[in-house]
């Protein structure tokens, strides 16, 4: 083997075609975020801020460190005539409308991954029904885990056939900053949901809707309670893949017990190494992630703009 060519399979992830100037798969895995996870596409004038008006309320902020369970919505049926943000049970719709299931999210804003790539860890835990935002089926578990910059996907032993326990979703996906908000504008029409009790937050991103929402009123910590009181989360809403499967073009993950308890790296992003080797095979859930696996049924080509993996501007898409 030649020296160039030595060189290439030292730098070839496993899995996965060498990286060229036109087809690099970490720029495929490079996803425009509005800023929440990147900064990609996020240039002057507004950096991806989005801008405040003098009568919209404070910004609502994370804790340094949380935990929280939650129930996930997958609404198949009238979200057009009831859009989010929902309360739990989605006021307006029936359970033939939507389907329910749960997961869990850890964040802690303070870790510093050991090779110093980027700050702060998240996992979102799906249990039984992994996030419906990819064009397949989502009926098995998985977590995203973020680390630092680097994010990875994990699946666990109800994974479909053929898949890996771990890939590596992005090198630059870091978990959202405490004041991941400020990128999203003040919805006010929204924020009239669950009786005017929360602050909402969205925008479609060159199509998918993205979206927050926090209870109003400040209350006390349930797990701190020598903390400040704060505004907690009560809902992340945003747009599945609306092909069938999964069947989702409204998702809402409502928040359940929301508390500043710091998670345990032993339950929690120690799985990164348990599951993953040092470089993990590139993912390929969205359409255009691997190009040269494109002819499986399950990379089906989705109906333009629904895909995170392809967003426009922020701003534009469904109103």
């Amino acid at each position: 083997m030649g020296l160039a060519a030595t060189l290439l399979a030292a730098c070839t992830v496993p899995g996965n075609p060498p990286p060229g100037p036109r087809d690099d798969a970490a720029e495929r895995h490079y996803y425009n975020t509005g800023g929440v996870h990147n900064n990609k596409d996020c240039g002057p004038p507004n950096n991806c801020i989005a801008p405040r008006k003098p009568s919209d309320p404070t910004d609502p902020a994370f804790p340094q460190w949380w935990s929280s369970e939650w129930t996930m919505y997958r609404v198949f049926r009238n979200e057009d005539k009831f859009p989010p943000p929902y309360s739990s049970p989605p006021a307006g719709l029936t359970p033939a409308d939507y389907e329910v299931s749960y997961g869990a999210s850890y964040y802690d804003d303070s870790y510093v991954p050991a090779d110093g790539d980027g700050r702060g860890a998240m996992m979102e835990y799906y249990d039984k029904r992994c996030l419906p935002i990819f064009p397949m089926k989502n009926d098995f578990s998985c977590s995203f885990v973020s680390l630092g910059n680097k994010a990875y996907f994990l699946r666990y032993s109800d994974r479909p056939p053929g898949t890996p326990a771990c890939c590596q979703f992005s090198l630059m996906n870091h978990p959202p900053r405490r004041d991941f908000i400020k990128h999203l504008p003040y919805d006010p029409a929204r924020s009239m949901h669950l009786g005017g009790t929360i602050q909402a937050y969205a925008q479609y991103m060159g199509g998918p809707l993205f979206g927050y929402a926090f209870e109003k009123t400040a209350k006390p910590d349930s797990y701190d309670p020598s903390a400040a009181p704060y505004r907690h989360p009560q809902s992340f809403f945003f747009s599945g893949d609306p092909g069938s499967p999964p069947d989702a073009p409204i998702v809402s993950q409502n928040y359940r017990n929301f508390r500043m308890q710091k998670p345990d790296p032993a339950k929690t992003w120690a799985q990164v190494p348990e599951m993953c080797t040092p470089r993990p095979e590139w993912c390929c859930l969205f359409t255009g992630d691997c190009p040269e696996r494109e002819t499986e049924p399950s990379l089906r080509a989705t109906r333009p703009g629904s895909q995170w993996n392809k967003l426009g501007k922020p701003g534009e898409g469904a109103k």
